[in-house]
């Protein structure tokens, strides 16, 4: 299963950034869970600085901007 984190303070990017997430693992036919990480120290261990951010199974794929489902789709196969 796919552990899926959207690291941000819950503001419009950061719920688009999990709706994209979902849509992308969706048509990829994935078993999934999604996080909406909004603790501010635990978006700071990951080493991240600007929201929205995108990790899967504990590692971060994007920070600080909005992906669309298609570029979020192989950072899931992988």
């Amino acid at each position: 299963m796919k552990k899926i984190e959207i690291l941000g303070s819950g503001c419009a990017k950061c719920q688009q950034l999990a709706e994209h997430a979902e849509i992308a693992a969706k048509d990829l036919g994935l078993d999934y869970t999604i996080e909406k990480v909004t603790d501010i120290d635990r978006i700071a261990a990951y080493g991240i600085m600007l929201t929205p951010g995108l990790a899967v199974d504990g590692e971060v794929k994007s920070f600080g901007r909005l992906l669309t489902p298609e570029k979020i789709r192989p950072l899931l196969e992988g």
